[in-house]
């Protein structure tokens, strides 16, 4: 990849450019989760082939609808995290992509804290670096989650030419001591330096708290919820997939933090 001024004194510190024959479990976790978990979702995560395959250099992230006997329907889909295997604390977070189009799609890529340090979700602090709705894949939101009350800092950047789900975009988050940057393609379209952290019983962590600490990697496609709403008629399950080329992790100094098995 050819570098821009975002690399800048930057170091490669973690890459999977997915060009094995199977996803790399020494690296990542498939996450199993039941449906409603968070969000109200529909879909169940799963740890099988058809929901998360890797082929011809890039991670598919499939979402599979079943017809069962008693005439209900299964929604199956794949979620995959570093969780307790690469964790990090500031840099350069990249990933390129391409996103599938359909009602009540939602695929992501973004931060979690690997521990809990200043309380449970939102305190903890969450980044989103990608969200892109299935039925509206010109656009991408970029969010920070935080405090409690719980509190957003959300921003969009709509493409003019284009649709993320026709080609590969590149979605980056710069991660710096009491500022985070969000870019497509390079492109500037958030920035984030006000934030807080606060627990049910008050108490205040000092800034920049809780984006100060170590974060994982996430990479999933939801299916449903309250936020992106539900699948209708018009929603493709045959053909649709999450496709990730590649995810890149640079730092300025070496304090990526390599935790041992589960």
């Amino acid at each position: 990849m050819e570098k821009n001024t975002l690399h800048d004194g930057y170091a490669l510190v973690f890459e999977d450019d997915f060009d094995g024959p199977e996803l790399d479990r020494a690296v990542w976790n498939v996450e199993l989760h039941e449906p409603g978990w968070v969000n109200e979702e529909w879909q169940r995560y799963v740890d099988a082939p058809e929901n998360i395959q890797v082929t011809d250099g890039k991670l598919l992230l499939r979402p599979v609808r079943r017809a069962r006997e008693d005439g209900t329907v299964e929604i199956t889909s794949g979620r995959i995290s570093t969780w307790r295997k690469r964790e990090f604390t500031y840099g350069l977070f990249e990933a390129r992509l391409r996103v599938p189009k359909g009602k009540g799609y939602l695929p992501a890529f973004w931060l979690m804290a690997g521990e809990e340090r200043y309380g449970p979700w939102p305190v903890c602090g969450e980044i989103d670096i990608m969200e892109i709705m299935g039925q509206d894949t010109k656009r991408n939101y970029g969010t920070i989650h935080y405090g409690l009350p719980h509190t957003q800092d959300q921003r969009q950047i709509f493409l003019e030419s284009g649709d993320f789900s026709e080609e590969f975009h590149d979605f980056a988050l710069l991660w710096e001591p009491g500022e985070l940057r969000w870019y497509v393609d390079g492109r500037l379209f958030h920035r984030a330096r006000d934030w807080f952290s606060a627990d049910a019983e008050g108490n205040r962590a000092p800034y920049p708290a809780p984006f100060d600490h170590e974060m994982y990697l996430i990479l999933n496609l939801a299916v449903g919820g309250s936020w992106v709403g539900y699948p209708d008629g018009t929603t493709d399950f045959d053909n649709a997939a999450f496709e990730v080329d590649w995810v890149r992790v640079y730092q300025n100094t070496p304090i990526q933090k390599e935790a041992g098995p589960l």
